[in-house]
């Protein structure tokens, strides 16, 4: 019987080991669940004031308080939101105070990009604590980093000069949708450039009466008795098309190569990286952009919706770890602030994509060598080879003149005569 009962204590024992490893077991699994794991957003600036006026406007710049094209204080306060909205977001990812090392913020070098950038830090990292620095402020300075206007490829679209992309835009301007908008909006083209007083009124320029008018109508100023409100639907229509000729109608996935796959290559990268080095603790890269940048990026990923992306409107890119070296993809889309982010799903993957498929299906879009692509390479060197040439003429020429000049002097000094000075040490 005590034999029994030893065993019997034993096969317990056993069982309750057992117990206890699938225990474990299940809390390693649930310590190993999903994770996100880094964040890129690609967004646009706030609300501004229009970038120009038409000549029979009857407010030019003088009536915008800050000029031309800058961030308004509604502009200020849409990002604050944002960044407070992203706040909620990513709380309990990212740090609750700003850490230098989780992220990253670049913008285009403009003064609207740069302030929303900003006005988004502020609801993003509120001072607390010992980040305050004076009373009563609830800002704090963190870095914005940019580049000049003229060397910006990653944010700046239409990247140009780009030979290539010009060609693709001139046989657009031949495609029959582009023939067919033009004959069908030439009398209302037409009408507009008689209104405005403009010269030029084409499918590619009109959008800047529809955006001065919406500047207009947003910041309470009366518009002329000609933009009835079919005239500015019709103006909003146009304006849609000329994002769609900038990157689309025809060869999109081409455009798209000299393009928004640009900074989708460089998104990839950024989540690549991510993936294999966890240790870095970068989590998250925003770009500070415009709406050109939004339509390059989500015509280039085929995503777009057709329609000129709202300010402060924001795409998202969230890599998760779904367990230990296994990620996926999801991207969303902010454009109402009443609303929750909406899903967007690339074509041909579920809308939580495997990272590799996600790489796999963009590759058609990235290019490895973007100047000889855009046919910029072969004119490039030529121009290099002709400086390094002119650099070296201009070399060898100063050496022949130094030369010369050693000669002449000593030809012209008398042989075996050396004058001495007859003033004394004290006086030299």
């Amino acid at each position: 019987m005590a034999g029994r009962s030893g065993l019997g204590s034993v096969s317990w024992r056993g069982a309750a080991v057992l117990l206890l490893g699938q225990v474990l077991a299940v809390a390693l699994q649930t310590s190993q669940a999903r994770q996100l794991r880094f964040v890129t957003m690609v967004y646009r600036h706030g609300d501004r004031s229009p970038v120009r006026s038409y000549p029979k406007d009857p407010y030019q710049e003088s009536a915008w308080p800050r000029g031309f094209g800058q961030l308004t204080q509604i502009g200020m306060k849409q990002h604050w939101d944002l960044g407070q909205a992203l706040r909620e977001r990513y709380k309990g990812f990212l740090n609750e105070s700003y850490d230098r090392r989780e992220i990253y913020v670049r913008s285009t070098d403009v003064d609207r990009t740069l302030m929303s950038a900003e006005s988004n830090l502020a609801g993003l990292y509120p001072p607390e604590g010992s980040e305050v620095f004076l009373p009563n402020i609830t800002w704090q300075p963190i870095p914005v980093h940019t580049v000049p206007e003229s060397e910006d490829r990653l944010l700046k679209f239409p990247i140009l000069p780009c030979p290539k992309y010009t060609k693709l835009q001139e046989e657009t301007r031949h495609s029959p949708e582009y023939v067919n908008k033009t004959r069908d909006n030439l009398n209302f083209l037409q009408m507009v450039a008689n209104e405005t007083g403009l010269s030029d009124c084409s499918l590619e320029s009109v959008w800047s009466i529809s955006d001065i008018l919406f500047c207009e109508t947003k910041h309470n100023l009366s518009l002329p008795s000609w933009a009835t409100p079919e005239v500015v639907a019709q103006l909003v229509e146009l304006k849609d098309f000329s994002f769609r000729f900038l990157f689309g109608i025809i060869e999109q996935e081409k455009k798209a190569r000299l393009q928004g796959g640009v900074l989708v290559a460089q998104i990839l990268k950024n989540m690549t990286a991510a993936a294999h080095d966890a240790t870095s603790g970068l989590k998250l890269i925003a770009y500070s952009s415009h709406d050109t940048t939004l339509s390059a990026l989500q015509m280039a990923l085929d995503v777009y919706n057709g329609k000129q992306a709202p300010y402060a409107s924001c795409h998202m890119f969230e890599l998760y770890e779904e367990n230990p070296g296994n990620f996926t993809v999801e991207m969303y889309f902010r454009n109402d602030s009443s609303q929750p982010p909406y899903r967007l799903t690339l074509p041909g993957c579920v809308h939580s994509c495997p990272l590799d498929k996600f790489q796999d299906l963009l590759q058609k879009v990235i290019t490895k060598d973007w100047e000889k692509e855009c046919q910029l390479s072969s004119s490039s060197k030529d121009t290099e080879v002709i400086i390094a040439l002119v650099a070296c003429g201009c070399i060898l020429f100063l050496l022949i003149v130094l030369l010369l000049t050693v000669l002449f002097r000593q030809k012209s000094q008398p042989v075996g005569y050396q004058h001495v000075s007859d003033m004394g040490e004290e006086h030299s």
